[in-house]
């Protein structure tokens, strides 16, 4: 099926739809905005099969894997709701008159309120998840903000499925005209010209750094700067201490190999560095990794563009200096891939600490089945590799608690570059609840202070505004002294569901 860009005119009505129903939905109340996104869960669920078959075509993810993401993209809009509602989001915080202070205090009341409508960019590795009813959409609603998705051109049938059934819930539920959109546009002026829109009060998106951070760009090149929140992936290094790495290599090895390859490496957090220093144990975990990728089948990729992009960053890292090749796939697909032969291969490098330290290109993420592990010489050298590393979303230590006892330096360098710290396992798989952070400084996010997984994301898409000296009938609901809505609010400093008095 063909779509068409979006022409500039066509944009300018959806924002101005999507800017109406603003002033609309923001009055709703979090019980309202939560039943729409309980609706939508719904709406997605009686997709049925023909959701999960579309999307096999146009991605060649396998069907269990596509359940279970619409599993995943149903719990998150269902959780946000009930987050929503439950309102700790909002940071509602009272501080209450003193009038007889010199000089008098003021009532002061503060929450968070919606920003606007806000332009999504459905992501390529996660057509459900992270796409048109996927983490950023549900925040967003969750906020009070009309969303606008712009399909990727890569799933874009999966994407107009997904948004007839928003669509659906959205009349059933009484929402208005403009709450939300999908546009399509396969080139970079569509993404541009709504970026740029004045209507347009923040940026969702995951994907490349090559387009995170031209969204990025775009959103402060505006008369009005707005925020863009850009997941765009990194290389999620994993240190491999001397006192864990003796006891199991073989283990850690054979751990990694599944992680490395995991859904043909098509994960931002797919583990692409991994460092260690030189030893008998590194030579027995490098050895035993390398026969675990070859006996790893190559399958097909999301698409061309990715498989691509792919062979091509995996042949440039391959041919810098002091790089060698350890070991790639041996082993024949037992599917036939519909992408004429571009799959991705299984692929493992190396290279020493010194090489890796005067070469930015080995930094750089190789997204998909490929990881370099890093010989450093010692410890020292080990840490310095830590402190050159740019911002990451995860980063793991494989380690012992003497390890971590005895080289405090590495574990706060590590520490300083990465959302998610994660000890003795995987990066791939983001647990979707309250306390993941999914995001970290920059490059792999462009703003480490929020995350795109877990309830917390709504706060994205909401900014703080105080009330001073208002009457209390005139307050909002969430700030009036008797709290018809029942939820935590911080009072004079304490933390309490009780009134004020």
């Amino acid at each position: 099926m063909a779509y068409t860009d979006f022409s500039v005119e066509e944009i300018d009505t959806v924002m101005q739809d999507a800017w109406n129903a603003f002033h609309v939905y923001r009055k709703f109340s979090l019980k309202q905005r939560a039943a729409f996104m309980k609706a939508i869960a719904v709406e997605l669920e009686n997709c049925g099969d023909a959701l999960i078959h579309t999307a096999m075509s146009e991605t060649n993810l396998p069907e269990a894997r596509l359940r279970g993401e619409r599993a995943r993209t149903i719990f998150q809009l269902n959780s946000y709701a009930e987050a929503c509602e439950k309102a700790d989001w909002l940071g509602a915080g009272i501080d209450t008159a003193i009038p007889d202070k010199v000089p008098p205090k003021p009532d002061i009341r503060k929450m968070l309120v919606p920003l606007g409508p806000v332009v999504v960019f459905g992501a390529s590795n996660f057509p459900l998840a992270y796409s048109t009813a996927g983490g950023d959409t549900a925040s967003a609603f969750a906020a009070g903000c009309p969303i606008i998705v712009k399909a990727h051109p890569a799933h874009a049938q999966t994407s107009e499925i997904v948004a007839n059934a928003i669509l659906s819930a959205a009349s059933t539920c009484n929402m208005p005209k403009g709450i939300f959109a999908h546009v399509y546009g396969a080139g970079f002026e569509v993404g541009k010209a709504l970026v740029m829109h004045p209507h347009t009060k923040a940026v969702g998106f995951t994907g490349s750094y090559t387009g995170g951070k031209q969204l990025f760009d775009w959103g402060n090149q505006r008369k009005d700067p707005i925020p863009v929140f850009a997941e765009m992936g990194s290389v999620n290094p994993v240190f491999l201490m001397p006192e864990k790495l003796d006891a199991a290599a073989t283990e850690i090895a054979t751990m990694y190999a599944g992680s490395i390859t995991l859904g043909v490496g098509q994960f931002c957090t797919n583990p692409g560095i991994i460092i260690g220093v030189e030893s008998k144990a590194l030579q027995t975990f490098v050895h035993d990794l390398g026969k675990a990728i070859q006996k790893t089948a190559p399958a097909a990729m999301l698409h061309n563009g990715i498989a691509t992009a792919y062979k091509k960053n995996k042949d440039s890292a391959l041919l810098q200096d002091d790089v060698h090749l350890v070991a790639e796939s041996e082993t024949p697909s037992a599917v036939e891939n519909p992408d004429g032969g571009l799959s991705g291969l299984p692929t493992i490098a190396t290279a020493t600490g010194q090489a890796f330290l005067n070469n930015p290109v080995l930094h750089q993420e190789v997204f998909g089945p490929y990881s370099i592990i890093i010989r450093c010489k010692d410890m020292q050298e080990m840490i310095e590799v830590a402190k050159n590393l740019e911002g990451q979303l995860t980063s793991t230590l494989m380690a012992t608690e003497n390890d971590i006892k005895d080289n405090d330096e590495l574990v706060e360098a590590v520490k300083n570059i990465c959302g998610r710290f994660i000890l003795n396992s995987v990066p791939t798989g983001v647990e979707v609840c309250l306390s993941m952070q999914h995001g970290g400084p920059f490059p792999a996010s462009t703003d480490a202070r929020f995350g795109s997984v877990g309830a917390d994301s709504i706060k994205r898409f909401a900014r703080p505004i105080a009330f001073q000296n208002w009457s209390n009938n005139l307050l909002p609901d969430e700030l009036k002294d008797e709290n018809p809505l029942g939820i935590w609010r911080t009072v004079n400093n304490e933390l309490t569901k009780a009134a004020v008095l």
